[in-house]
């Protein structure tokens, strides 16, 4: 005798509400042991491969890929054995704190007590983040999910390509010599990821792959009127905290430029002293830290529905990163506690993670201030709109050789514009203008900043 249970869309934490189908990971009729990834969802935050607490059969796969799908939506049924440890005990008893998988996905685990819990042992998998081939195959060595998205978008068969990374990795250049060494896709196929963000490449390839059921995401299409791309994923995620920015928050900007040569030469003076390398953000994130520890007005959040401005006591440092997802913002936890040389760390492994798609979803929320490098972009100026809940932002643009007045005569000094835009409800001019003077002292004479650690 066997019970057929069903396994809904887990509540994958942080606020998230639902996520879009990537790929299926099981076929109906599938035998999938207690804990095997059954399916690869894009929440607003990260990619994430959900395992499922029971042991069975699998009986039926509710939603096509490119569907999304809310948290509590069901997602596969299986039979399970009647009586078998390998479930989650009886289908009317909810899974209760102490008898959990083991898994980190918020809201479900394996309800068998510790005690006598005896899970089957599934085949052989790959190391974390590497995509198997189910059923007995080899396992693809394919870590990153985006490398994954381009060979589906492609029609690309990662079973038939030899990786030239570490060990056989599939590396993206593989999968994109693959793609041109193929005959010319049709015109209806997506346009290659580096053109343009994974997120909006992605619905037109699913949707050319199977038919799409009602409650599928919708694909990019054109008419009289021009092309019209759904706002979904991290795209429709920053769209909805942007626009709520600017609906809840009386923000003010102000910028000054600073003489950023003696900084330069700070972090030149100090990689070259051996020991772990420091980069330009962690020293403008040790900046941050010793500002807001000064201004603390400004390490806060408001709550109009009690009327209160919350100062918080940690600094969670929060930086704008551009990836093929769209942009996000990983939060460097406890910035406040950490060195220079522990906050380029951070951000180095961080800033890897945003880009390979891994960034688990609590590392992109919690923020309580952020810093906003667009210099990157090669522009000198920007009025950043403000992470939402968070009461102010930081803005760095590019630092150019420029004619600056110098120990009193005109030289050719290394100038950066800083803009700094805060919530004028938790402070008023006099501290916002306090803290960026604070910020350009430190960036102009960074003995200022050593000499108060």
């Amino acid at each position: 005798m066997t019970v057929v249970r069903e396994f809904t869309l887990p509540d994958l934490g942080e606020g998230l509400t639902g996520a879009e189908i990537v790929r299926w990971l099981v076929q109906v009729g599938e035998v999938v042991a207690v804990d095997q990834p059954v399916v690869e969802v894009e929440t607003a935050k990260a990619m994430v491969d959900v395992p499922c607490p029971y042991g069975g059969v699998v009986t039926a796969r509710y939603g096509e890929e490119g569907a999304e799908v809310p948290v509590g939506a069901p997602l596969i049924t299986v039979a399970v054995p009647e009586g078998s440890d390998d479930g989650a005990g009886p289908p009317d008893r909810p899974a209760t704190a102490g008898e959990e998988s083991g898994n980190v996905l918020v809201g479900y685990g394996t309800a068998a007590p510790a005690a006598r819990r005896r899970r089957v042992q599934p085949s052989p998998r790959p190391p974390h983040g590497t995509t198997a081939v189910r059923n007995g195959a080899e396992p693809i060595p394919v870590i990153s999910p985006l490398v994954r998205r381009l060979a589906r978008e492609h029609g690309v068969d990662l079973r038939q390509l030899r990786g030239s990374g570490p060990e056989g990795l599939i590396l993206r250049a593989d999968v994109e010599r693959a793609v041109a060494a193929t005959a010319p896709a049709p015109a209806t196929a997506a346009p290659p990821a580096a053109t343009a963000p994974a997120t909006a490449t992605a619905a037109p390839a699913r949707a050319a792959t199977a038919p799409a059921p009602a409650t599928a995401g919708r694909a990019a299409a054109t008419g009289p009127e021009g092309e019209r791309i759904p706002l979904r994923g991290v795209r429709g995620a920053v769209a909805d905290k942007l626009a709520r920015s600017r609906r809840e928050i009386p923000d003010a900007t102000c910028w000054v430029d600073a003489d950023a040569t003696e900084l330069l030469a700070t972090r030149a003076a100090m990689n070259a002293a051996g020991g772990p390398k420091v980069s330009l953000l962690a020293l403008l994130a040790r900046i941050c830290t010793a500002a807001l520890a000064r201004f603390p007005e400004l390490n806060a959040r408001v709550d109009m529905d009690s009327r209160d401005i919350i100062r918080l006591p940690d600094v969670h440092l929060g930086f704008a990163a551009q990836t093929d997802r769209g942009l996000v913002v990983p939060v460097v936890r406890d910035a406040h506690k950490r060195s220079t040389e522990e906050l380029s760390e951070e951000i180095a492994r961080l800033t890897e993670a945003a880009r390979t798609g891994t960034l688990a979803p609590a590392q992109l929320t919690g923020g309580t201030f952020t810093l906003n490098n667009y210099g990157v972009f090669g522009v000198d100026g920007s009025t950043p709109i403000i992470n939402h809940p968070e009461a102010a932002m930081l803005g760095v643009g590019r630092i150019a050789a420029k004619p600056w007045v110098h120990q009193g005569e005109l030289a050719v000094r290394q100038v950066v514009q800083l803009s700094f835009t805060f919530d004028h409800r938790v402070c008023d001019g006099g501290t916002a203008g306090g803290f960026l003077r604070h910020v350009a002292d430190c960036v102009e004479r960074p003995m200022v900043l050593l000499r108060r650690l």
